[in-house]
């Protein structure tokens, strides 16, 4: 990637935009798979992110959504609508991996759903593409990193940002030192809507008859039916993680990706349910205070993350950097790089004690400080600041697809497999952890384990 001043980025030959650019992909794709590399794939769970992922996978060359499963008829109608009458349809998942013609399968439920689903997929020998969080709870971890063990399974949580060239590109400007050492990290990710608060809509067809209501509450208490738990259920701890699990785990693992990090030691968040109270129990509001550990790819520092679902601001998301020598901030798919060096000598006057100094006083430190810092440490004026962005038209979904099809095609590997899935979740659903009980929460990044 080209640097400019104060411009966009131009594209470069066989660069990092190359590798993963969509226009790119789709040119290669097209001219290198044959037929005998058809995969087939089936989506289960046609929600919001169902629907979101499917659209996505069917644009990589050589992948044919066959089968569609969900709890509510009417996503299955849908399903047709939007992808043709050929769909095989099912309520019952269990249908799905009894197909030895499907060769992978998108795992877009609830949270609660998400390890008996995946894990049964890898045992089925499907190639596994799970919504995040990876897990509902902490402790189901492991038993995802056993299965993709076991069965050798290509494996891959859906954050997106994991294979995006703008989040690899400041993986590149941090390891060069662009900002210096770092120091703290800010990222928030804010909204102001009630569809963005999780007040979505509910169809008039709501009922026992149309909805899979038993099966949709799997191993959690039973309770009457209730369309609003079914179709808002990112609102209630039973099968959902609240906005540590949706949007705290995008902010952690974007984070890890560009300081190849593998997480922090310690947590403490804080928070409410401050506006949206309808019922759910989630706060709407959450920040944490987060430790990392010194490691091989950065120093100790520490993240302050938040979210807030009432923001009068309008929301939006930003992860920012902040370092001895500058500050590298991504927003969407542009980075902006700022140089603010520290001076090599210290000067002197202003907001300083030598202001009081007696006039005599004044001229001796003024001789002193000459003889001490001769030059002054001037130097070149640089660039005070760098903007890089992605290509137009670029989409970081179409590359997080092609690299989990490169991962069943090519043996390529996938970087957010269940360790890294888990390395980010842990810490997002620690968040939950310490909010309900009111304490730090420590975290064995190497031993994956809450120690």
């Amino acid at each position: 990637m080209k640097k400019v001043a104060g411009t966009a980025i131009a594209t470069s030959g066989l660069g990092v935009l190359d590798s993963f650019g969509r226009d790119v992909i789709l040119q290669e794709e097209e001219q290198t798979y044959s037929p005998n590399d058809k995969i087939n794939v089936a989506t289960i769970g046609m929600g919001i992110m169902g629907f979101n992922n499917t659209n996505t996978t069917i644009q990589i060359p050589g992948v044919e959504l066959v089968a569609i499963c969900d709890l509510y008829d009417g996503h299955l109608t849908s399903s047709k609508e939007n992808f043709g009458n050929h769909l095989f349809t099912t309520r019952n998942y269990k249908e799905i991996l009894d197909r030895k013609d499907i060769d992978a399968v998108i795992v877009a439920t609830p949270d609660h759903w998400h390890d008996k689903i995946a894990i049964d997929a890898m045992n089925a020998g499907k190639a596994v593409y799970c919504e995040k969080p990876m897990v509902h709870k902490i402790s189901e971890g492991q038993s995802f990193i056993d299965a993709e063990k076991k069965n050798n399974a290509v494996f891959q949580v859906g954050s997106q940002g994991v294979s995006s060239i703008v989040n690899r590109k400041a993986a590149e400007l941090y390891k060069s030192g662009a900002i210096g050492q770092l120091i703290m990290v800010e990222t928030y990710n804010d909204r102001h809507s009630a569809m963005g608060a999780w007040q979505y809509s509910i169809p008039t067809d709501a009922s026992e008859k149309t909805i899979g209501w038993k099966q949709f509450l799997g191993d959690n208490p039973k309770r009457d039916f209730d369309p609003v738990r079914f179709f808002r259920w990112r609102n209630y701890q039973d099968y959902g993680t609240g906005v540590a699990g949706d949007l705290f785990v995008h902010l952690f693992s974007g984070l890890h990706v560009v300081l190849d990090s593998l997480g922090p030691e310690k947590i403490y968040a804080a928070g409410g349910l401050r506006y949206w109270k309808d019922g759910r129990d989630v706060p709407d509001v959450m920040l944490a205070v987060v430790d990392y550990p010194e490691s091989s790819t950065h120093g100790a520092f520490n993240l302050q993350i938040r979210v807030n679902f009432v923001d009068g601001g309008g929301g939006g998301s930003m992860l920012k950097l902040v370092g001895s020598e500058g500050t590298m901030q991504i927003r969407g798919n542009t980075i902006t790089v700022k140089s603010n060096k520290m001076a090599a000598s210290p000067g002197y006057g202003g907001w300083d004690t030598y202001e009081t100094f007696s006039e005599r006083q004044k001229k001796d430190y003024a001789k002193w400080y000459d003889e001490k810092y001769p030059n002054k440490g001037y130097k070149m004026q640089e660039p005070g600041e760098l903007i890089y962005k992605a290509p137009k038209g670029y989409s970081s979904d179409i590359a997080h697809h092609t690299v989990f099809y490169n991962g069943i095609r090519k043996g390529t590997p996938i970087v957010e497999n269940a360790t890294f899935g888990l390395r980010a979740a842990a810490p997002s659903l620690a968040t939950n952890v310490s909010y309900f009980e009111k304490r730090i929460v420590s975290w064995d990044p190497l031993k994956l384990k809450l120690s």
